[in-house]
C-alpha cells in the first residue's frame, strides 16, 4: 500500500472543499486497486458529490438544517455551535473508498471527491489518501 498525507487549508468558513484533482494525481501512473481518502479530524467529512452547479452549498445548506450552529450542543468550546462538528462525521463520514482502473478514478461524470468541513475554529486540515494495488 502507498500513502500520502495533503495538506488543505479551508479557511474561516464552512467549506465543500473539491480533492479530485490530488486524488486523480495520486493514482495517476497506477493500474487497478482502491483508493482510500481520509480525514483523521473528528470533526470533518469526505463526500463524493456534483460540484460547481450549487449541489457543494445545497449540502452546506442542508448540513445547517440538519446542525445548526447554536448552543444547543453539550460539546461545548470554540465558536458557537462548534459541538455540531464533531456530529458531522456520523452523516458525513470521514472516508470514502473509491475503485481506480488503469490510473484512473472510476468517478461518474458529475462526482467529485470532496473534504467537508463545518468547524470553522481549525483551517489547517490533513487528508491521507491510500492507494491499495489490486
Amino acid at each position: 500500500m502507498r500513502s500520502e498525507t495533503v495538506e488543505v487549508q479551508t479557511g474561516k468558513a464552512e467549506v465543500v472543499h473539491d480533492l479530485t484533482a490530488a486524488c486523480a494525481a495520486f493514482v495517476e501512473g497506477e493500474q487497478d486497486g482502491l483508493l482510500h481518502v481520509f480525514v483523521p479530524h473528528a470533526t470533518a467529512g469526505i463526500a463524493i458529490i456534483e460540484t460547481g452547479s450549487g449541489s457543494d452549498d445545497d449540502l452546506l445548506a442542508a448540513l445547517g438544517d440538519l446542525l445548526p450552529a447554536d448552543d444547543r450542543w453539550r460539546h461545548r468550546h470554540g465558536s458557537s455551535g462548534h459541538g455540531r462538528s464533531h456530529v458531522l462525521p456520523a452523516l458525513v463520514p470521514p472516508y470514502a473508498t473509491l475503485a481506480v482502473r488503469g490510473g484512473r478514478l472510476t468517478l461518474g461524470t458529475w462526482q467529485s471527491v470532496c473534504l467537508v468541513d463545518l468547524n470553522v475554529d481549525n483551517p489547517d486540515r490533513q487528508v491521507r489518501l491510500s492507494f491499495l494495488p489490486g
